[in-house]
């Protein structure tokens, strides 16, 4: 099942950058702090506001949900103002609602100003893909790992800050992030150079319009069933855990985004050589869906649960990788379009699901939302094996990018193979 020709050699290290991309990568990390950052605190916060956890999850709902919808603007803002200052203008944004979050009273405000917050989100995730991937050395698949392996760090760091600060009082994870985003924003506006716009305004319309082909359309789904059980898990399992202790919860998370950065950076790309891009992710899916299966049918089991959470980092650390590195590879659209049309339809799953969640619990019990989560991953599986060939022909190097005329350039969906070789659209 091994890759043929230069998939075989030793790729090059991810973590040998400029420091412009550096300094886009700690941003990263921080951003993605965002993400886990509440899960500590949902107890303390449904407690000491005397809130319910499904208007807890809505901290989770509102942030991406607001995230997603923002991500079909991105690449229009980028296209006319240029990539930096679309990256400043994001970390500005989260630097102001991180704090006027930590200076809320009510949930209600909270939620809010994670809906403020999620618009910085958006304008600063989407630009940071596409700069990343245009500014890496080491290659596309290097400057994919360097990314999500931010996305894991962050993952980690949050719930880790979000304990130690939120034991101290709830408020004090918004400001850390603030004052932490502040920091990111100073190292974007000195390290990262002064980027030319993109030879072409992109359309409003093209991250929705991207989706007729049939390639982005079905990798994007997947991201969007994948997710929807990643946010299930990141979003509800606290409330299942059986630890009041934020920094005890934030420890937990801590370890678990540690790990999932460990498999995005090593494990997805051995697997990715050793068996090619769609059979490693229709094993991890299906072991991923046995996982969230086990704490479907042992919700009370405090002990069951805390270990599948562990376990499950493997699994999300691979697919992290391997979906975003599918999506990017095949799209056959250029990578600022693919990243706003895939983090559009991928924060949809992720912003839903820990409202449905909570929801459902309430309605029934907490078998079901994680039966569903097992459900949304199985599905994952099958939509992506019809992309297989696509899939496997972009491991073997066969799938070219589009150039910087994007969409107007490509008349028929199945016509991705023979797209030019892509521009410098940063």
């Amino acid at each position: 099942m091994s890759n043929h020709g230069s998939r075989e050699e030793k790729p090059a290290s991810p973590f040998k950058q400029p420091r412009a991309v550096w300094a886009v990568a700690f941003a990263c990390v921080v951003s993605f702090m965002g993400i886990g950052l509440v899960d500590p605190i949902l107890k303390t916060l449904a407690g000491q506001l005397d809130a319910t956890p499904s208007q807890v999850e809505l901290l989770f709902t509102s942030y991406l949900v607001v995230t997603a919808v923002c991500m079909l603007g991105t690449g229009w803002i980028s296209s006319r103002i240029g990539p930096k200052r679309t990256l400043i203008a994001g970390l500005v944004v989260i630097v102001v609602f991180a704090a006027l979050a930590g200076s809320s009273s009510s949930i209600g405000e909270i939620v809010g100003f994670r809906a403020g917050w999620g618009v910085g989100n958006a304008l600063f995730i989407a630009t940071s893909l596409s700069v990343i991937v245009g500014s890496a050395s080491g290659g596309f698949a290097g400057a994919i790992v360097l990314y999500e392996s931010a996305l894991g760090v962050g993952i980690a760091l949050g719930p880790l800050i979000g304990g130690a600060l939120g034991s101290i009082s709830w408020r004090g994870p918004f400001f850390g992030v603030s004052v932490l985003m502040f920091v990111a924003l100073l190292a974007t506006v000195f390290f990262l150079p002064k980027m030319p716009k993109p030879v072409r305004k992109q359309k409003l319309s093209e991250p929705l319009t991207a989706l007729k082909y049939g390639a982005l359309r079905t990798t994007s789904i997947v991201g969007f069933l994948y997710n929807w059980a990643f946010f299930t898990l990141l979003g509800y399992s606290p409330f299942l855990m059986g630890i009041d202790s934020p920094i005890k919860l934030g420890l937990v998370f801590c370890g678990w985004g540690v790990l999932v950065a460990v498999f995005a950076v090593w494990g997805a790309p051995y697997l990715q050589r050793r068996f090619g891009t769609p059979r490693s992710l229709y094993a991890n899916f299906i072991f991923m869906a046995v996982d969230l299966a086990v704490i479907g049918v042992f919700p009370s089991n405090h002990a069951a649960v805390v270990i599948c959470v562990i376990i499950a980092r493997a699994f999300i650390g691979v697919n992290n990788t391997l979906v975003t590195t599918a999506v990017m590879s095949i799209a056959p659209v250029e990578r600022p379009v693919a990243s706003a049309t895939y983090g559009f339809v991928r924060f949809l799953g992720g912003g839903m699901a820990p409202l449905v969640a909570g929801l459902l619990v309430d309605a029934f019990n907490a078998h079901v939302p994680f039966l569903l989560a097992t459900a949304t991953l199985i599905a994952a599986a099958i939509v992506l094996s019809t992309a297989h060939k696509a899939l496997s022909a972009a491991d073997r190097g066969e799938v070219a990018q589009p150039g910087v005329s994007g969409l107007d350039k490509l008349e028929d969906a199945d016509a991705y193979p023979e797209a030019e070789t892509m521009g410098n659209a940063d």
